[in-house]
């Protein structure tokens, strides 16, 4: 049986940062609000309380149930935990005269505690509260602190309980992967068990308990997830598994052929369904994102159900459904998080065919369901290949959509991507397209005026697509670039490179 870690989240930007920390451990974790915790923690070895944008002295702030925890399993409590424990356990939280945020460095490091072994003093910490501890709680022993902070670090006396004031999930924070490992496995001993190796062999094991000899139909998208997903569901029942993969007219230049040549050397049972004129007459005049996301979506389910029903007997339907997408469809309130806008999963389906729903990588990260894929053996250019939204194009040409459109977002997209690769610049980047604007631009071509379209250039850098930095690429790229653009694609006058950050911005500009 897998040892598993639980991670109660109290609203955190970093909580799935931790996860993904715990992860690279060879550990496996779950994330679960801390209102709304497991009822059975038998299969659980250790716990962490995240941080929370709220302030345990405020009238709202969360106060979770810690009875079947604290003394009973090992407890790492993190920034906001680390409050908790003392403004309710006998010690004293204060606001702090200027907020402490940023870098810091850990002195006065306790000797001999299993937390900081092997963590030079002065290790550098990243903070990020206004509220800081002036006195620990009941039976605590001080562990550490820093120049503004007295109190960095604490345990409890007679139970494995710790908590600290900075955050050790973050890149800011040198050591924070030590100390995170020092916790879990020399103080709560859990085992290095989680691999890819092991979530393969127990996955299909899992596969083939729960579909036996039924028959399930899978969406490709000729991305990461849908295939690793499929050729998961491969593994467990081979000839039963039918994949189907929708051109909806909004994918990159000739991808529609070349995924379905790429799909022929993996065995796999896939069918290509152009459905390009149905998705543009759905699109035709709409220019509100949320309405073309919808139209997309609602022609996806159409063409999906109508091609399903030719497969006699299916019981199940497969997503390729990763682990950000389920923790972010709950907030610590119990409610859906913030629509920034719809998720690029096509929703309805389930409901709308009537099919059990399986979802073989619903716990990994984005980057583990490449270790997952090179596991068994996928290309390492599928493995490789950019995250593309479900809408495809749609999003990327900015108000509405035509066949034309199209059509010149393809070729400048594909200038573009080919020129990554040529510079060997495609895998130091996590995402890169092309946006077409709903502006034109005054130039000059020869003697002539033209007045013609603007096309914006993106790449970013990310893990896991939660928060991202335009990537810098070379000067002399972007000017060839650029020139190859306007030379070659009718209609365009002017290019910009896009170097907006998420946050502010999102990676997609629709």
């Amino acid at each position: 049986m897998q040892e598993n870690v639980l991670i109660l989240d109290f609203g955190s930007q970093y909580t799935q940062l931790i996860a993904r920390r715990v992860r690279e451990l060879n550990i496996y974790c779950e994330i679960h609000p801390y209102n709304k915790p497991p009822k059975d923690l038998s299969g659980f070895k250790a716990v962490i309380l995240s941080g929370s944008p709220f302030s345990v002295r405020a009238e709202n702030a969360p106060h979770p149930d810690l009875s079947e925890i604290r003394g009973k399993l090992p407890l790492l409590a993190v920034c906001y935990g680390a409050q908790y424990f003392a403004q309710f356990h006998g010690g004293t939280v204060e606001a702090s005269e200027t907020r402490e945020y940023g870098r810091a460095n850990l002195s006065d490091i306790k000797p001999a505690e299993l937390l900081f072994d092997g963590i030079p003093d002065y290790s550098q910490v990243w903070m990020s509260h206004s509220d800081t501890i002036k006195e620990l709680p009941e039976n605590s022993v001080r562990l550490a602190s820093t120049s503004d902070v007295l109190n960095a670090a604490y345990r409890i006396d007679g139970e494995q309980t710790y908590a600290i004031q900075f955050h050790p999930e973050v890149y800011h924070t040198t050591d924070g992967k030590q100390v995170l490992e020092n916790f879990l496995v020399k103080i709560a001993k859990v085992a290095q068990t989680w691999t890819p190796e092991a979530f393969v062999e127990m996955t299909v094991s899992e596969l083939k308990n729960k579909i036996g000899d039924d028959k399930v139909v899978l969406g490709l998208s000729g991305g990461v997830d849908s295939s690793v997903a499929a050729v998961l569901l491969h593994k467990a029942i081979g000839k039963n598994l039918y994949c189907i993969f929708v051109n909806n007219g909004l994918l990159r230049k000739d991808e529609f052929t070349g995924v379905l040549d790429q799909y022929k050397h993996m065995g796999l049972n896939v069918k290509g369904v152009d459905a390009s004129a149905r998705f543009l007459d759905a699109l035709a005049g709409l220019s509100d994102p949320e309405e073309k996301r919808k139209a997309i979506g609602n022609a996806f389910i159409e063409v999906f159900d109508q091609e399903a029903h030719l497969i006699q007997n299916v019981k199940y339907l497969a997503q390729g459904t990763i682990y950000p997408d389920v923790i972010e469809s709950v907030s610590v309130n119990g409610g859906p998080s913030a629509t920034i806008k719809s998720h690029h999963n096509v929703g309805g389906l389930p409901d709308f065919m009537k099919l059990k729903v399986v979802e073989p990588l619903r716990m990994i990260f984005k980057d583990e369901v490449r270790r997952v894929g090179a596991e068994m053996g996928i290309a390492k250019e599928l493995l490789g290949r950019h995250p593309f939204p479900g809408p495809g194009l749609a999003i990327r040409i900015l108000g509405d959509v035509t066949a034309e459109k199209v059509r010149t977002l393809q070729e400048v997209d594909a200038i573009f991507i080919d020129g990554l690769k040529e510079w060997n610049l495609y895998d130091k980047v996590w995402q890169a397209g092309a946006i077409l604007l709903p502006v034109n631009s005054v130039g000059v071509m020869g003697d002539e005026r033209t007045y013609e379209k603007v096309v914006a250039l993106r790449a970013v850098e990310s893990t896991d697509g939660m928060t991202a930095d335009w990537v810098n690429l070379p000067y002399e790229f972007l000017q060839k670039i650029s020139n190859t653009i306007i030379n070659r694609v009718k209609g365009v006058n002017r290019v910009v490179y896009d170097i907006s950050s998420k946050p502010p911005a999102t990676i997609e500009w629709e």
